[in-house]
């Protein structure tokens, strides 16, 4: 596919509220416009202070990120967080302590109380007062490599997450209730310890929405892309593919009731809603799916194209699963517009507080056994992450990660490569502005959009899972 000066971007996600794009289609010199900042001096230096970050660092080397005992394994809770909520994910703290500390103590950390993360805390400042290294490479005796988030993004916000996950492997839950935190710790603690827990495998699950662009591009290039990446060669894995007039609604229940082996892959749009839009706490990232009519249909969404949080049926079985959603708000929703700094004027609330995304979140702490880990998009998701324009599809960092959960990586190892590629497009983006001319539009359009796009993947849940795996055969 050739993408010219002249050719409109369009982008994932559909406002649920009217039926219309949550982005309107945009030429590539608009764009190039928007990252380059050119009528705005103060914009255009604030983009480039969020454009300057250090580049990743995987955990030291003589430390193996498959083994928690090396690579040490910390939880972090918000200054002032509720004793209970520590007390409900019990179960899984003992469980990796005694992991994380088969050789040596300080490799298992609890950060609350005075070491818990302060309000309005930067990354830096969160480390230096810690004593750990604030670049380079990881030093698990002096915090550990896989950290879990526990709190809402309002007390410990995605900023924050985002900047520590390209130093460290960084996972996040929040739940509403202590009896979520206690089944999620039994789930993650039974799937590690039980035996066949979940069939080995992938399945790739993609709409493709009539007269819809961005679909199209996702089901040919990413899932397609990722079909024959993953499902071919000597070393293949089995993969089930989903695709087009057979990716709806009910189908994707399906999956979730039990038919999906350990990893799911989804692409579609995700449905969002304006802030005074009663659906948006419940539904904000929910997956429109191939019972939605395409880009001819007019009106509000209504709830029978979507797959929400609360279309997860009481008897589905999700326990033991890894996913990874790609569609617009899939992983939550941040409190004011990210983009903001391109546009005059305070930043405008988006949603009335930061939340993360309630399908995740359900599938987490599923009562019947929850999901291991999700990971989603916080804010809206681009195509350009992994379609380049005219150097057509680039899934190299969705096949990498996928193949190495298959291959048996904790899930906070394996999204190092979204790490990276956030920093190589930062670098990258943040030249291109300070010497401007040397990019056409079009180009500069798919840098700044895929750069926006690759730092907002997040993992919702412990980063120190990993999916199942096929027994060795017996010779």
């Amino acid at each position: 596919m050739t993408i010219s000066d002249d050719d409109l971007f369009v982008f994932n996600g559909i406002d649920g509220s009217t039926g219309r794009a949550l982005m309107p289609e945009l030429s590539a010199a608009e764009i190039a416009r928007l990252a380059g900042g050119t009528t705005d001096a103060d914009a255009d230096a604030a983009l480039l202070q969020k454009l300057r970050v250090q580049s990743p660092f995987p955990v030291c080397a003589d430390a193996d990120p498959r083994r928690i005992e090396e690579s040490g394994w910390g939880v972090l809770f918000p200054h002032g967080a509720d004793p209970a909520i520590r007390e409900a994910l019990q179960p899984l703290l003992d469980h990796r302590k005694a992991q994380a500390t088969e050789v040596e103590e300080r490799r298992y950390r609890e950060l609350m109380g005075p070491d818990g993360h302060r309000p309005g805390e930067r990354k830096q400042a969160f480390l230096a007062r810690l004593g750990a290294p604030r670049s380079g490479p990881v030093e698990p005796d002096r915090l550990p490599y896989y950290l879990l988030i526990v709190g809402d993004p309002e007390r410990v916000g995605f900023d924050f997450q985002s900047q520590l996950d390209l130093q460290y492997a960084v996972g996040r839950i929040h739940f509403a209730t202590l009896d979520e935190y206690e089944r999620y710790a039994r789930s993650v603690v039974a799937a590690e310890t039980a035996a066949d827990v979940r069939r080995p495998g992938l399945a790739l699950f993609g709409t493709r929405n009539p007269g819809d662009a961005a679909t199209a591009l996702s089901c040919e290039h990413l899932i397609g892309g990722l079909a024959r990446a993953i499902g071919g060669g000597k070393r293949a894995s089995p993969v089930q593919t989903i695709t087009a007039e057979e990716a709806t609604k009910e189908r994707l229940a399906r999956l979730l009731a039990g038919e999906a082996p350990s990893l799911l892959f989804t692409a579609s749009h995700g449905v969002g809603f304006a802030k005074d839009d009663p659906r948006q706490l419940p539904h904000q990232g929910a997956l429109l799916c191939q019972d939605w009519p395409g880009r001819a249909w007019s009106g509000p969404i209504p709830q029978e194209f979507y797959f929400a949080g609360d279309d997860l049926a009481a008897d589905a079985d999700v326990a033991g699963m890894v996913a990874f959603l790609f569609a617009c708000y899939g992983g939550g929703t941040p409190r004011t517009d990210p983009f903001a700094h391109l546009r005059p004027g305070p930043a405008p609330e988006v949603a009335p507080r930061a939340f993360l995304a309630d399908l995740p979140m359900r599938m987490l702490a599923h009562p019947r056994g929850g999901a291991l880990a999700v990971v989603g998009h916080v804010e809206r998701a681009w195509g350009c992450s992994f379609h380049g324009g005219r150097s057509g599809a680039e899934i190299e960092t969705f096949s990498s990660t996928l193949k190495k959960l298959l291959l048996g990586y904790p899930i906070g190892a394996a999204m190092e490569y979204f790490s990276s590629r956030y920093a190589e497009l930062s670098s990258d983006l943040a030249l291109e502005l300070e010497e401007p001319g040397n990019l056409r539009p079009v180009e500069l359009a798919n840098m700044w959009t895929a750069n926006n796009d690759a730092r907002n993947y997040m993992v919702l849940g412990d980063p120190a899972v990993r999916v199942a795996r096929p027994k060795p055969r017996a010779d």
